[in-house]
């Protein structure tokens, strides 16, 4: 019978002391048990980042060799696809804690992550800045203040996206505008006064611009809630690391739910935008008109990559409240309730200050 090798984002290291599962240290390079306190550091990878020619995959869909299967557990309520590691003891959604089944994994194909940015920062350190940042928040109900207590309620994620190079050419036409002033006489009389107005002098341009698109980052998860607000989901891509299964022992890792063709299509509205920004600055003057712009990317790849966030979810009166902390820079963000009562009381405080200072007047 032939044997076959385990997969590259499934492979598990143990402890050569007591054979626990070891798990990747944020901000190290290094594997660490957290039983005996053994540490084993992570080999440097030999190879760069594997950029993948897109226009195969998006012909085969990513049925070449670049592709594998992983188990994976399908969230009913929120639609997440997870790879959740083995000591977790308990399994539930990390965007919607709804229970997850462990009878209910099945393998599935994705393409192989190109690169990895590991966590910067560990979970007591998340906690402690979404603790924070609880206990700073007017009106959040105490129960609130309650769960962020528990850090168990905070739990790491490696949050899938597509990212796309290309080189980028366009041809355009259109016009160059000019600002020049007039002095102009308005009014009568007493209100009579000279104004200085602007005014626009246009003239033809065209021609062409070139460059490289490096790293168009593009969201490739998607669920019915739990989206990562924007000011979280930026990260320093100069931290990238080659792929390497180490970086995600004790974290969750998402699949991704866009597919490459979708993340494409989104990737070259990002690549138009460039390009009208690099006409603009072509045409040059003091405002621009962009008549027309023919735009062709060519040498196209891609990279599938998986970046760090941590996610804290809680309910209140029947919603989800997801609030994440990214794992790099520690940027918090996320929905928050109101206590209905506390709000209450605070107006109702008011309106009697404002009550008794009437009356004494």
């Amino acid at each position: 019978m032939e044997e076959t090798s385990p997969k590259k984002s499934e492979l598990k290291k143990s402890c050569v002391n007591c054979g626990a599962e070891l798990t990747y240290a944020p901000g190290t390079t290094e594997l660490k048990c957290d039983y005996c306190g053994y540490t084993q550091t992570i080999a440097p990878s030999e190879n760069e980042f594997e950029e993948l020619e897109l226009k195969p995959y998006l012909e085969k869909m990513g049925s070449q060799s670049h592709s594998e299967e992983i188990t994976m557990l399908h969230c009913k309520n929120c639609g997440a696809n997870q790879h959740i590691e083995e000591n977790y003891k308990s399994l539930s959604c990390i965007y919607c804690g709804s229970p997850l089944i462990i009878e209910d994994a099945y393998k599935e194909e994705w393409i192989l992550p190109g690169a990895v940015l590991p966590f910067q920062i560990d979970q007591k350190k998340a906690h402690q800045i979404l603790k924070k940042w609880v206990d700073g928040l007017w009106f959040a109900p105490d129960n609130l203040k309650k769960a962020a207590i528990d850090p168990d309620n905070t739990r790491g994620l490696y949050a899938p996206y597509w990212t796309f190079d290309a080189q980028l050419y366009a041809n355009y036409t259109g016009q160059r505008g000019e600002y020049y002033y007039v002095s102009r006489t308005v009014g009568s009389g007493k209100n009579r006064r000279t104004v200085r107005e602007r005014r626009t002098r246009w003239y033809p341009a065209s021609g062409n611009v070139s460059g490289f698109v490096d790293d168009t980052l593009v969201r490739a998860s998607n669920q019915k809630k739990g989206v990562l607000p924007m000011d979280v989901a930026r990260w320093n891509l100069k931290m990238l690391q080659p792929f390497d299964s180490s970086y995600l022992s004790g974290f969750v890792t998402e699949k991704y739910t866009i597919p490459l063709l979708d993340g494409h299509n989104e990737s070259n509205k990002v690549a138009e935008s460039i390009a009208d920004t690099w006409v603009r600055r072509d045409i040059g003057g003091d405002t621009q008109q962009v008549s027309s712009m023919n735009m062709k990317l060519s040498e196209e790849t891609f990279k599938h990559i998986l970046l760090p966030v941590y996610v804290s979810t809680y309910r209140y009166k029947g919603k989800r409240y997801n609030f994440f902390v990214n794992g790099q820079s520690g940027i918090i963000s996320g929905e928050r309730p109101y206590s209905f009562w506390k709000i209450f009381f605070m107006v109702l405080a008011i309106l009697c200050v404002i009550g008794a200072i009437y009356l004494f007047s």
